[in-house]
């Protein structure tokens, strides 16, 4: 869904500089401005905003050069690749300029990493800065956190963000290992996220921008290199439940040629997609990582929502009763959200659910929760399809 997945488009930015051979940066920007504009489709991405408003998200690198060798980057260190780069300020007047001319709403922003994290992080804050304070720019940014950062760095990335991130790429040292060998999974990548969470912890929200602090995020690559979604989920649980990130995601493999893992099949993306379902139950529902089921090999099965999955095990053979279940039961029941579990508990102060059909006048999905529910102690005449 994010970046990694698009990481070659996302980089079209840099890469349309490399291929021009323009003396001045105000040519260069000019001309990768005209690219863009004629391009849109290829670099901007229809975001969503936590609140559900949709934004035209320009989302880029500062540099496509990089120092590391991830196995699975395109970008990757030695791989014969063109490469470009932008300073902060030649991206900023490009990025208000496409601004205000409501080209773009929003910005997402990362870099490839020349010099070390602390040096690259720097140049990501200054262009930042540039566009907050020189510019005025007041719309949303999402800040990528480079691996290495210095705590006081990643204080001032978060005071001129709405949204950091660093993308940990895989759930545990071990994996990372075999994906990113010149990365520390616990000194560079976690260790930020938990100074993110103490940041916002210890400090007055006042001294962040628009007087909030950013939310934080991560992302896995999926099954570059045999990880289960039962490592993946562990530390997306951890992740939520410790360090309160707003989001993780998750990016199917996908081989780049000319790199180590060229010849690794691509990840099914419904493996993506049941990742996305378990971790949205994680963090949005009350299931527990223990309530998820996985088969033999530690993942989750791909013909079956991971809900539907647990409620099959757990309730077919013992249905909960609508009429008393309460509303964390209730949100277990495939077919029932949230909103759909207040339907029930508003409808149940003054009324008593006498028969199914009450479910559908509720605006709920009848057939899928018919299986897993009592009324008044009897289950509801339903019709069962194999093809759950």
């Amino acid at each position: 869904m994010y970046y990694n997945r698009h990481m070659n488009e996302l980089a079209c930015l840099n890469l349309l500089a490399s291929q021009m051979d323009l003396e001045s940066a105000e040519d260069k920007t000019t001309a990768v401005r005209s690219r863009l504009i004629n391009n849109a489709d290829v670099f901007i991405h229809p975001a969503v905003m936590p609140n559900g408003k949709r934004i035209k998200l320009l989302k880029t690198l500062l540099t496509s050069a990089c120092e590391r060798d991830c196995y699975y980057c395109p970008f990757r260190a030695g791989r014969d690749t063109r490469r470009a780069t932008f300073s902060p300020e030649e991206f900023a007047k490009l990025f208000i300029t496409l601004y205000e001319r409501r080209i773009v709403e929003g910005l997402f922003i990362s870099s490839g990493m020349i010099g070390g994290g602390i040096r690259t992080q720097d140049k990501l804050i200054d262009t930042i800065d540039i566009l907050r304070y020189k510019y005025q720019y007041q719309g949303y940014v999402h800040l990528k956190i480079m691996p290495g950062s210095e705590k006081a760095q990643i204080e001032r990335a978060m005071q001129v963000s709405d949204r950091v991130s660093i993308n940990l790429e895989a759930p545990n040292a071990k994996r990372l290992l075999e994906l990113a060998p010149h990365k520390n999974f616990k000194e560079e990548l976690i260790k930020s996220l938990i100074w993110i969470d103490e940041i916002r912890r210890n400090s007055d929200p006042d001294k962040f921008w628009s007087g909030h602090f950013p939310s934080s995020a991560t992302q896995f690559v999926v099954g570059a290199v045999n990880d289960t979604d039962v490592e993946l989920l562990t530390t997306t649980n951890y992740l939520y439940k410790d360090l309160n990130l707003k989001r993780v995601y998750y990016s199917a493999f996908k081989p780049a040629h000319n790199t180590p893992l060229e010849n690794k099949p691509a990840t099914n993306p419904i493996r993506e997609f049941r990742l996305y379902q378990a971790s949205f139950l994680l963090r949005n529902y009350p299931f527990n990582l223990s309530d998820l089921v996985y088969d033999n090999n530690g993942n989750l099965p791909l013909n079956i929502d991971p809900k539907l999955a647990w409620a099959n095990k757990n309730l077919l053979k013992c249905p909960i009763e609508i009429n008393q279940a309460t509303i964390q039961e209730l949100m277990k029941v495939p077919g029932i959200g949230s909103s759909g579990a207040e339907k029930i508990l508003k409808y149940r102060y003054t009324h008593k659910l006498k028969d199914i059909s009450i479910i559908q006048k509720l605006g709920l999905n009848q057939e899928r929760i018919t299986p897993f529910i009592l009324i008044d102690g009897k289950r509801p005449v339903f019709q069962i399809n194999m093809m759950f």
